[in-house]
């Protein structure tokens, strides 16, 4: 079974970074071979689709609201995926997910991910 495990989350201001981590373990297949999401909850909202990477890493999707701001990486030596955020604003705080997914390209629902990590908190303080 595939474990996913974040880490990173924190409270920052306004306009400050923050790195978040997600690393992998276990399986019986390479979880290099998977493709990589994002994804947060804020209170009393739904969940939504922050960004992801596919599993060749040459495909790279981002919802509107963090484009230019987040990136998302890979570290496949030490499956581990990363999202770098910058710019932070206080409507980025929300709980963040880290998802894996055996298929192709890069999902952008839930559905399309196999594997969840547990969830960090991320508060941006304007």
């Amino acid at each position: 079974q595939v474990q996913l495990v974040e880490s990173g989350g924190g409270l920052v201001q306004a306009g400050d970074s923050l790195t978040l981590s997600c690393a992998a373990s276990g399986g019986t297949f390479s979880t290099i071979s998977m493709g990589w999401g994002w994804f947060r909850q804020a209170p009393g909202k739904e969940g939504e689709f922050v960004g992801g990477i596919s599993r060749s890493g040459g495909l790279t999707s981002y919802a509107d609201s963090v484009k230019g701001r987040f990136t998302i990486s890979r570290d496949r030596a030490k499956n581990t995926v990363y999202l770098q955020m910058t710019s932070l604003k206080p409507e980025d705080t929300a709980v963040y997910y880290c998802a894996a997914s055996v298929g192709y390209g890069v999902p952008r629902s839930v559905a399309g991910y196999d594997y969840w990590g547990q969830g960090t908190q991320v508060t941006v303080s304007s």
